[in-house]
């Protein structure tokens, strides 16, 4: 059994949950795996294949199917490429290396060359918006847009959530759900799918623990192309304003967006993000 599941059985019921979404994913893709120093990661590709690149990085305690409402407008201009994080609930490897190392960048790399990709641009949400910039900060070159919501590595990594979600964990499945608003902010009753997802997810996953490593002024100003930041005025888990003040201070031509209603998890950014990437 992988040890980033609870039970090979939670393990099975999240992987065929999510092979039931990918059948009825709303735009025509293909489903390639990619072999890398790391082990096999999948890549959902869909959209022209002869239009620009652009690649898609989740965050913790999901898979592709978070950009499901994005997708049908991004593919429409956009060759999009949605990554599995190894170590996450999807279908790559479960290999979780340490963070504060070349390693994901290293394994992006073979990411790119196995889909023939020399340069892209990068849409990374949370844990997936700091692999976004760790690897725009040491690969450059590779990188031609870079979008990042709610990203970590920048603002303090608050903790007062922490102390919540382990006060509400004997309550079971309404503990486990209470948890996630708090964590991610979604109080809406349009947001019910997405809490239900991250309650199955977190009821058989075992996320990282390992706090994020935050990057120093000289690599943020390693990013020289355009760059926009949305980050949530209400995030339970990253300090917003930090976040912004260092994004502004360090990478002064960066554009930073900051919803002050909105928590950890940002959603409906389809239009302004696509809005972004065309230029």
């Amino acid at each position: 059994m992988s040890t980033i599941y609870r039970s090979e059985a939670g393990a099975d019921e999240i992987r065929r949950r999510y092979r039931e979404v990918l059948r009825t994913w709303p735009v025509a893709a293909e489903h390639v795996r990619v072999p890398t120093r790391e082990g096999e990661t999948f890549v959902l590709v869909c959209g022209p294949k002869d239009a620009p690149p652009v690649l898609l990085l989740h965050g913790s305690g999901t898979n592709t199917t978070m950009w499901r409402n994005d997708i049908t407008s991004w593919a429409r201009h956009f060759r999009v490429h949605a990554l599995d994080l190894i170590g996450e609930p999807g279908l790559s490897t479960p290999s979780r290396p340490p963070l504060a190392s070349e390693a994901y960048a290293l394994w992006l790399d073979d990411v790119l060359e196995g889909l023939g990709i020399t340069s892209t641009s990068i849409v990374g949400a949370s844990l997936d918006g700091w692999l976004a910039l760790d690897y725009a900060a040491r690969r450059p070159q590779r990188v031609t847009r870079l979008a990042l919501l709610c990203p970590g590595g920048l603002g303090r990594q608050k903790t007062g959530w922490m102390a919540k979600a382990l006060l509400l964990r004997p309550f079971g499945r309404w503990g486990l759900r209470r948890s996630a608003r708090i964590v991610t902010g979604l109080d809406a009753p349009q947001a019910r799918p997405v809490l239900d997802h991250l309650v199955l997810t977190f009821t058989h996953f075992k996320p990282r623990t390992q706090r994020l490593p935050v990057f120093t002024d000289d690599a943020l100003r390693r990013l020289t192309m355009p760059v926009l930041v949305i980050i949530g005025g209400r995030d339970a888990m990253l300090d917003s304003e930090d976040t912004a003040r260092r994004m502004r201070q360090c990478v002064p031509h960066a554009t930073v967006a900051l919803l002050p209603e909105v928590g950890h998890s940002i959603l409906d950014q389809t239009d302004s993000v696509l809005a972004f990437l065309r230029g």
